[in-house]
């Protein structure tokens, strides 16, 4: 199940990727890769304010280790995707409960 659900959310149909590339994401959400390398690389959108969290800022150093401060295009996080997903589901959950952070 979790394969099927990381396939529906990297844009798994090559028609609905393309279709997606040149879009701009929605209002109140940033555009990231995930993945450790080009070739794992997934494309979401998350929402604009998650990433003042720390958890997220961290992640955010870290890939700037790995990545360098300067590239073109969306921001990319050096993480496994999975990891990924369940992080944004924590963030999520913790705004939910507390929407100062």
């Amino acid at each position: 199940m979790r394969g099927m659900v990381k396939k529906l959310l990297c844009g798994g149909s090559k028609n609905f990727a393309s279709s997606r590339t040149s879009a701009l994401p929605e209002e109140g959400k940033v555009r990231v890769y995930v993945g450790k390398d080009k070739e794992s690389q997934c494309k979401l959108e998350v929402e604009a304010n998650l990433l003042n969290h720390p958890m997220f800022e961290d992640l955010l150093r870290l890939s700037e280790e790995e990545y360098g401060h300067l590239y073109e295009g969306a921001l990319r996080i050096a993480c496994d995707i999975d990891v990924f997903i369940n992080l944004i589901s924590l963030l999520k959950t913790t705004h939910h409960h507390n929407p100062s952070l």
